[in-house]
């Protein structure tokens, strides 16, 4: 089985790995192209995985502007100045800044849910089923999912990336942690449309 080096350096640039490691995984998956590609992605996203709690103080604020009326900055963290002068983070947090102005979130993660709405959204949905006579678990799951459908769109992590609905942004940016190999972070964004104000 012979493993060309243009499927090699292909591998390499797409997986952000390097050109041993891109062979290894063509050799792995027997000249599979896709296949070695997948199983570089998800060893990619496994290590991106372990990098989240690694503390980001460098990066850089990018901004948005679409047609004049839309208009999104964000600022986004890396761990070292010399990531955050690369095309790549660039590049990334320009996509970002285009999602934001897009896709309208409110909330970067989840976490950032204030507990007074999560609790208003519980209490909603558990006062619809009040009557109905499921068992509990399964209301209970009803209600978990009620929840996570109502904050959908409005967590940025949680919204389907614009340029590529197979992912979310939180997984378009786990990419990018893992061709870098450090920890990225939205610290924060503000989204303005033209005459409407919150």
């Amino acid at each position: 089985m012979s493993i060309s080096i243009e499927d090699i350096k292909k591998l390499k640039e797409l997986s952000g790995a390097g050109l041993t490691d891109a062979k290894q995984a063509l050799v792995e998956a027997k000249g599979d192209f896709d296949k070695a590609l997948d199983a570089m992605r998800k060893k990619g996203l496994t290590k991106a995985e372990k990098r989240g709690d690694r503390e980001t103080r460098e990066g850089l604020i990018d901004s948005y502007i679409h047609d004049g009326r839309i208009g999104a900055i964000l600022e986004l963290n890396c761990e070292t100045s010399f990531v955050a002068k690369t095309d790549g983070f660039k590049e990334l947090a320009h996509y970002l800044a285009m999602q934001i102005a897009s896709m309208n979130p409110i909330y970067v993660s989840e976490a950032d849910i204030p507990k007074k709405e999560l609790d208003k959204v519980k209490k909603d949905a558990e006062a619809k089923l009040k009557d109905d006579k499921k068992p509990a678990d399964v209301k209970k799951k009803i209600v978990e999912g009620q929840i996570k459908k109502h904050f959908a769109d409005k967590v940025l992590m949680n919204q389907q990336y614009i340029l590529d609905d197979s992912m979310t942004v939180e997984a378009f940016i786990k990419t990018h942690i893992a061709k870098t190999g450090e920890n990225i972070t939205v610290r924060q964004f503000k989204r303005i449309e033209l005459g409407v104000t919150e």
